[in-house]
Parts: C-alpha cells; structure tokens; sequence
C-alpha cells in the first residue's frame, strides 16, 4: 500500500537485540517504499535502531530550519539534491568525506566537491513525461514527446505537476526550462502551460500516482518512476523530452549537531557502498541510476547515458538565494493564476 502523498510517515523500526549500537535518527526524503529498505538494511548490517521521519525535500528543509538550534535529526537522505545544496549553504549540515567517495560516478562526486562535502549524490534520474497509455487512446491525444507538445490545446486540463513550493522534482522542471530556454522564456511557458495544469499536488511522485491511477493523462515527472509504474503493472508511458531535460541527484547530508555522529558516519559510509544500493533498489523495486559505479543498472531502468541531457547547473540552482528568486516568481506569476 501506497504511504499518503505529501504527509509524514514516522516509522519506529523492529526492537534490536540489547546488544545493539545505539539508535539512528534517519530523515529520508524518497519514497517511504524505499525509505523503509534502506533504514532496515542498515539495522542488519550494523545492528544499530534506526528511528525513520519520512517527507518530501521542501518540508524536510524546513523542518531541517525548525530544528536548527535543537537537531533531531543525524543524516539526511534521498530527495533532490536542491534542498541538500541549500542545507549546506545555511550551516544546516557539515562536510564529511567518505573512503568511497572515488567509487562514485562523476555526478556524485561533483556534487560533493561542489558543496565542499557537505553533501553527495547517491543515485540520479532524469525529468521527463509519464502517460496513461489507456486514456491517452481512449481521449484520442497525442503522446508527449517534446516540451513544446505539453502547449498542445488537446491536453488542457490533462496534466499534473507538482508544487515546486514542496516538491524538488517540480523545482527541477522550473530550473531545467529556464537553462534550456533562458528564464523569461520559461516562464512566459510556464504560465502558458498553467493552463492545462489539472492540479499541483505536494508531492513530486504524486502525479506519476495518479496517472498510474487514470486520475489524470500526463505528468511532468523523472521517468524512473513512470517506468516502476509500468513494471508494477499500470498503462504508464514515458518520454525524455526531444529538446533535452534536467535531472536529479538524489542526495545525502549529515545534519549539524546530530546527536549520534558516530552512527551518522557510519551509515553514511555504508550507504555510498555498492552492496547497500544494490539490495536496498532491489528490495525497493527503485530504477534510479545508483552512484557507485559498480551498481550494475536494473532492466527497465532509464538511461541517462542515452537521454539528451543539459548540462544542469547545480551549484547555481541548488543555492538558496536563486531558489527563494525563482520560487517567488513562480508563486507571483503562475501559481496565483486562475485555472
């Protein structure tokens, strides 16, 4: 069963034996169907009580910036590695560096060299368009298969995005069009797609779920999940957009002031290896490409060695000041507009 999008699901894992390693305070901004695998995993390997908040990078940040005289939290991962950038940038979590780090692809390694170590990229994905293979027929419309084609009149009313104020995947698809487009450009788009906008739900997997669902034709989503959908046995499509798109780097970061460091070094170390991505994706069923290098990459999966993808700046759209700017604009001239 599928956790409520956009809430918080606390899960306190199985009792260890008394001879456990004391407890973990793991903040996890993925899916809690591959939150729960990774906290479990690292119970096994370490016999360490791992204590899971599960929540979407937005409301993790914020929580992140409640929390900051008082952490609750030791590490932080998955999501997109927006919010991780901004943390970093506020003091909000501390450099650490790993013996795996030269394991990592070059993605995951410029991220923490870009962020001077203060966080690190554990698997990526790319944006892109899910699609009800059953109502795009049924409604007689065109499958999506450049940017230009979501301006299509027939889709008014048929496509979801999430809200880029909560969802770092949506933040994404604002960052991705004003590289690609320049940013008056990507908003005049932006506002002219608002249009056929059905709906911004809080969280980034929420549209993919309700295509999946018929509860809408499109979505503007990474297309890993649109492809864990179709494995799971939905009439979904995918689509990398023709012109070029952005991606994500799923993050890492240890939280400042964690109150079991130790652990948090720990965890972090055994998370960059290749044994704990490769079980915890597979128990997962997750189709990300994983960061260490010698993850081989799942069938089904999306490959961004083949996906025309930009060259995303992640140092500048992942700081705090450009974010606040373009999700102000956002707020300003697209999401205040009538649908």
């Amino acid at each position: 069963m599928r956790a409520a999008l956009g809430c918080t699901a606390i899960l306190l894992l199985p009792a260890l034996p008394a001879s456990a390693q004391g407890s973990l305070n793991l903040y996890c901004s993925a899916t809690i169907e591959w939150c729960t695998p990774i906290a479990r995993g690292f119970e096994r390997e370490s016999g360490i009580r791992v204590v899971l908040s599960q929540k979407s990078t937005g409301e993790m940040l914020a929580q992140l910036r409640a929390e900051a005289r008082n952490p609750r939290g030791d590490v932080w991962w998955g999501g997109t590695g927006d919010p991780h950038v901004a943390a970093g940038e506020e003091g909000l979590t501390v450099a650490h560096e790993s013996p795996r780090i030269a394991e990592l692809h070059d993605w995951a390694q410029a991220q923490w060299r870009q962020t001077e170590g203060r966080t690190v990229g554990v698997y990526a994905s790319v944006l892109g368009f899910g699609f009800n293979t059953e109502l795009v027929a049924r409604r007689n419309l065109p499958a999506p298969r450049c940017w230009a084609d979501l301006l299509n009149p027939a889709y008014r009313g048929e496509i979801q995005m999430a809200n880029p104020n909560s969802s770092g995947t949506a933040y994404i698809v604002i960052a991705t069009l004003v590289q690609m487009m320049g940013e008056e450009p990507a908003f005049d788009y932006l506002k002219r797609l608002h249009g056929s906008i059905n709906a911004y739900p809080r969280s980034g997997t929420a549209p993919i779920t309700a295509v999946a669902r018929g509860e809408t034709a499109l979505s503007i989503s990474f297309v890993h999940n649109a492809a864990e959908e179709a494995a799971a046995g939905f009439p979904v499509g995918h689509a990398v957009p023709c012109e070029g798109t952005g991606y994500e780097i799923g993050s890492m970061s240890i939280i400042r002031g964690a109150r079991n460091m130790a652990n948090a070094q720990r965890f972090y170390h055994w998370a960059l290896s290749a044994e704990a991505q490769i079980a915890a994706s597979a128990e997962a069923r997750k189709l990300q490409t994983m960061a260490n290098r010698n993850v081989p990459l799942t069938d089904g999966a999306p490959n961004m060695a083949t996906a025309r993808i930009i060259d995303y700046d992640n140092a500048r759209f992942g700081a705090g000041a450009e974010r606040r700017r373009l999700l102000a604009r956002w707020d300003r001239e697209v999401g205040a507009l009538p649908r």
